[in-house]
């Protein structure tokens, strides 16, 4: 067998394929597939800081890359097949403002700020990873489905690279502007359809069959393993030392689950002696992993989840037209395609699920963005979560939490400029029909006559 594979997560099945497979099911049983290693055949770094010499040779596109400075630990691709347009340039930064506000003691929240990649949220991690598999595979053409950043960072690759045309389905108004405008001005082909993310996922994927285009959904694994070196760089903000939490908002649930393979792997090379435990954050108008984890008691079960209880509740979704609703339109998902392997990594990280208001997120939101990091609102599910999990008493004041921000407030302006609005009208029109009743932190703007002493009168009132 070759050192590099494809192979079904299920213990059970255990069926692999090879490396430049492109279908991304299992051939036997139809399940999800990772990338593996037979880590015997390689050459896995003896230490973690080990990578910190990378950072002197800044020259070289492979150690300037936050994804690929870490190609040891994901050693599917040969260098000079690695596409990269500066992904990675990430910050952990030290939030008290917003720890205060959780609830947690000084010096124990951080937020990974991934808003700082070039389409502006985490998925470039996972795009470099994905468009180095297709390039392996001779692929000319790439899709998604998307509910905007998947399709802005496939949009970017696409058109910085010049090697594949970028073809990006939507819902129907179920995308922001922010995002919308990023694919349409990098040159992707746009395609919408009459349904929300789930009913484009659906087609995107029968599309991509039938057309042989490349698809880079997280249903991908090559997608994840670009996503496993966010949790890397939180490792090395931290001076190797992992935190007590990883809090991560759920929509398809790639995030978590690259996270779970990565601290799994680490811990089975022996570069890790603890894992972090794992919190996803569910917005409660797309709570399916949330319901399904913690109200039915789903669980991984060494690969054997229960899968009559999970097509059940889908098959509810369904017969009841109950759509995915939230102002976090990032994570506005009710049938997440990686649910398997987050139940997996929640089981080897202890993990818990809870769901979010949206009158929490953009409350949370407020706090991050006047703690000087702007996020969108789905990023601010993973605060709003960890201030409920210190409340409930799961966290720990002392704790050490990392909250991923998964993109850049720029994504959706719109929901930040009707939070902070004086226009009541603006506030219920994008706000109000989502159950957002106030602007509990807003920071408004103060309108004052054209007379510099009204001015002046205003600034020494308010300043």
């Amino acid at each position: 067998m070759e050192a590099v594979f494809q192979r079904c997560i299920r213990p059970a099945c255990g069926a692999t394929a090879a490396l430049d497979d492109t279908s991304f099911v299992c051939p036997r049983c139809g399940g999800l597939m990772d990338v593996a290693y037979d880590w015997s055949k390689l050459q896995p770094p003896a230490a973690l800081r080990d990578f910190e010499k990378k950072w002197a040779q800044r020259g070289n596109p492979l150690h300037f890359s936050g994804v690929w400075r870490f190609l040891e630990l994901l050693p599917f691709a040969h260098p000079e097949k690695v596409m990269t347009i500066g992904e990675g340039q990430t910050i952990l930064q030290r939030a008290d403002a917003v720890a205060q506000y959780a609830g947690l003691n000084a010096g124990c929240l951080f937020l990974q700020y991934e808003g700082m990649n070039p389409s502006g949220s985490f998925k470039d991690n996972g795009m470099t990873a994905a468009f180095t598999h297709a390039r392996l595979s001779g692929a000319r053409r790439a899709a998604c489905a998307s509910t905007g950043n998947t399709s802005a960072s496939l949009a970017v690759f696409c058109s910085a690279t010049g090697l594949m045309r970028a073809i990006i389905f939507i819902g129907s108004g179920k995308i922001s502007y922010g995002k919308l405008a990023q694919a349409l001005d990098h040159g992707a082909l746009t395609v919408q359809i009459a349904g929300d993310f789930d009913d484009a996922m659906q087609r995107v994927q029968q599309v991509a069959r039938k057309l042989g285009i490349y698809l880079v959904n997280s249903i991908n694994p090559f997608r994840l393993e670009g996503q496993k070196t966010i949790m890397f760089r939180v490792l090395e903000a931290l001076r190797w030392e992992p935190p007590d939490w990883i809090v991560v908002p759920g929509g398809n649930l790639g995030n978590v689950s690259a996270f779970g393979k990565a601290f799994g792997e680490l811990a089975d090379l022996g570069l890790l002696t603890r894992v972090p435990r794992l919190a996803v954050i569910n917005a409660a108008g797309a709570s399916t992993f949330f319901q399904l984890y913690e109200r039915f008691g789903v669980r991984w079960n060494n690969g054997q989840p229960q899968d009559k209880l999970i097509d059940g509740y889908y098959q509810g979704l369904d017969a009841e037209k109950i759509r995915a609703a939230t102002i976090a339109s990032a994570i506005e998902i009710n049938h997440p395609v990686n649910l398997p392997k987050a139940l997996r990594a929640l089981e080897r990280c202890g993990g818990v699920v809870r769901e979010v208001s949206d009158q929490e997120i953009l409350d949370a939101k407020a706090k991050v963005g006047a703690g000087g990091l702007g996020c969108e609102p789905a990023s601010a599910a993973s605060v709003a979560g960890a201030r409920k999990l210190r409340r409930e008493g799961v966290i720990a004041a002392g704790e050490r939490v990392v909250c991923i921000l998964t993109g850049h407030q720029l994504k959706d302006p719109t929901t930040t400029v009707a939070y902070h609005s004086t226009d009541q009208k603006t506030f219920d029109d994008v706000l109000g029909h989502r159950g957002v009743r106030r602007a509990t932190f807003a920071n408004r703007a103060v309108q004052v006559p054209n007379d510099l002493d009204d001015i002046i009168k205003a600034i020494e009132l308010y300043s």
